[in-house]
Formats: C-alpha cells, structure tokens, sequence
C-alpha cells in the first residue's frame, strides 16, 4: 500500500508542477504583452497543451481518489454486496474506456512525431507534450485498475460520495 500511496503522490505532484508551469507561462505572457509589447512566442500553443497533460495527470489522481461526478441515487439505495457490484461494473467501464483513451492518445502521439508537427514561433516538436499527456493518461489507468481491484478484494470501502467527502476532510484534518 505504501508504494501505491508514493505513486499517487508522485503523481499529484507532476499534475501540480503542470498546473504551476502553465500558471507562470500565462502570467509572464500577459505582463510581457500588456507590459513590454512583447508576449512569449508560443506561449498560447504551449499553455494548451500543458493544460491538457494538467487534465490527464489530475484524471489519474481521481482515478484512484473516486473524487469524479458520480450518482448515487440507486446506489446508495442498495446494500454492501449489490453496491459492490455495481461500483465493480462501473469502474470496469471507467477503465475500458480509459484503456482506449491511452491508445487512441498513444496514436495522436506517435502521429504527431512521424510527421513531426511544430509550433508556429518557436518550431518546437508537438509530440513531447503529446507524450506528455499520454504518460497522464497511461498513469490514470493504472490508478483505475488499481481501485478497480480495491472495490473487487473488499479493500476498498464503499460508501455514498458524500460520506466519502467527509471522511476525506477528517483523514487529512488529522
């Protein structure tokens, strides 16, 4: 478990520093804009796309964390062992459809670098960033088969996502 908890954390901290980088690049493009006359070259392209590995890198931390929309209506209407199987099919679909987002990602990356697409001022290559979110999108179906097989073994409690919210909050209150 603690090696799961060191990934997940790891993870946190790339979407983070993603999340931070994107921040400073927009922040240092509208002074030099607004300020110099002078915005970054490139700095729309680049922020876009670190936006969208920030999307992936984040999805992988909800991945295992559950904090995503969901409905518990029927749900939470039900007991421990239907819930299971419903939680069970649910993620087994999350994880189906996450698997296919890895490989039609894995595509656009690799289409990216054979044709090798640049940006338009600085001619950097595209498909590094596409990797990028690739490596996010790899690592959310890690952390989703991983809560997949919590919610199968019993590992995983399953409770409402409002009950989940408040045991979260008193977790890390302590």
């Amino acid at each position: 478990m603690r090696a799961i908890n060191l990934f997940i954390r790891g993870i946190e901290v790339v979407s983070a520093l993603l999340l931070g980088a994107v921040m400073l690049l927009i922040v240092a493009s509208t002074l030099g804009r607004y300020a110099f006359a002078a915005p970054i070259p490139d700095s729309f392209d680049i922020a876009r796309l670190l936006v969208g590995a920030c999307l992936f890198w984040g999805f992988a931390v909800i991945g295992f964390r559950g904090g995503h929309i969901q409905v518990d209506l029927l749900v939470d209407a039900t007991g421990p062992r239907l819930r299971r199987v419903i939680n069970s099919f649910a993620w087994a679909v999350l994880l189906l459809f996450a698997g296919l987002l890895v490989w039609k990602v894995l595509g656009a990356t690799l289409s990216a670098m054979r044709s090798n697409q640049l940006t338009y001022d600085l001619r950097i290559p595209i498909w590094p960033f596409y990797g990028l979110i690739w490596l996010g999108m790899l690592a959310s179906l890690f952390t989703i088969a991983i809560k997949l097989w919590r919610i199968v073994s019993g590992r995983d409690h399953l409770t409402s996502a409002e009950a989940q919210e408040i045991e979260d909050v008193t977790h890390d209150t302590r």
